[in-house]
């Protein structure tokens, strides 16, 4: 993600003032329900690297279901002791130093798939990057939901070879979306999606005329995925008239600090999945030393009986 440029200009005083929540973990609450599962999304950059936040933020949180991406490790990599001994399962995909994608449960973790690669729409340039074999996705039945970690592709420069490759890679997940929605476990996808839904949903539209995440195609490609029948979780508990927090800032610049960030990692539900209790972003996870450029988005699910 490129959120800026030297010289763009920037946002208006008070644009970002929905991000500055009064605590540093911003909770958006529904009607609280009996019965829950607290499933979780992290971009984490590097999880070898931010191995001890990630502890820590596991003992603060206790999420049920950990979706991260980025981990840049292999399974072999993950480091010892990270999620055994907090009592989770894990199944993890990756490739050494880039992309990777990992689901921790406590609730469970069966039928595990690693590929959406044969539900790829068959009009495809074959001079382009073949992304689909890159390990961005994994998804399992974790409480009785589906659930995926899903990287999604950057797409680099509007119009360059890795633009047009992210939305065939998005037509794939489409697809392969379609056909979980059909299955008896309802769909939960979560990551980060590489797509600002909306213009509020970035900090200053000006500043990103022209770059990736924003573009009407993204984002058609974006609203193909959620029309299949998902709800964006994070939006759909927010107060009246407002957006949902950002969840991404850039390391240059102090973007962080002056707000200048974007919303790009979702939690994508089914209704049938049960009524969205509450969702939150920490922002204590973007503070402090060698922080990743994400923070961790979180929602609560009360489960049907």
């Amino acid at each position: 993600v490129r959120p800026y440029r030297r010289g763009e200009r920037t946002t208006r005083r008070g644009h970002h003032r929905r991000n500055l929540a009064r605590t540093s973990l911003l909770t958006l609450r529904a009607p609280m329900a009996a019965r829950t599962l607290r499933i979780a999304t992290w971009n984490v950059n590097g999880l070898r690297a931010r191995a001890e936040r990630v502890a820590t933020w596991l003992d603060a949180a206790q999420p049920d279901i950990v979706l991260l991406q980025e981990t840049k490790c292999d399974p072999s990599q993950i480091p010892e002791g990270l999620f055994s001994t907090r009592s989770y399962e894990v199944v993890a995909l990756g490739a050494g130093g880039r992309n990777g994608v990992l689901i921790a449960s406590r609730h469970g973790l069966t039928d595990v798939q690693e590929s959406i690669a044969d539900y790829a729409p068959k009009n495809h340039d074959e001079s382009l990057p073949d992304l689909l074999s890159e390990p961005r996705l994994i998804s399992a039945v974790c409480g009785g939901i589906r659930v995926a970690s899903v990287y999604a592709p950057n797409g680099r420069e509007v119009d360059a070879p890795h633009f047009h490759a992210k939305l065939h890679w998005y037509g794939a997940l489409r697809a392969w979306s379609a056909a979980r929605i059909a299955e008896p476990a309802p769909l939960l996808l979560g990551g980060d999606f590489n797509v600002a839904p909306t213009d509020a949903d970035v900090w200053d539209p000006a500043a990103l005329v022209g770059a990736t995440h924003v573009t009407p195609r993204e984002r058609d490609a974006w609203n193909a995925l959620v029309d299949l029948g998902l709800i964006d979780a994070a939006q759909a508990v927010a107060p009246d008239g407002e957006r949902a927090p950002f969840t991404w800032w850039d390391y240059r610049g102090g973007a962080f600090h002056r707000g200048w960030g974007m919303r790009i990692d979702h939690l994508l539900v089914e209704a049938r999945a049960g009524a969205i209790v509450s969702s939150s972003v920490d922002r204590d996870g973007r503070k402090g030393e060698s922080p990743s450029d994400h923070a961790a988005l979180m929602i609560d699910v009360a489960r049907p009986a």
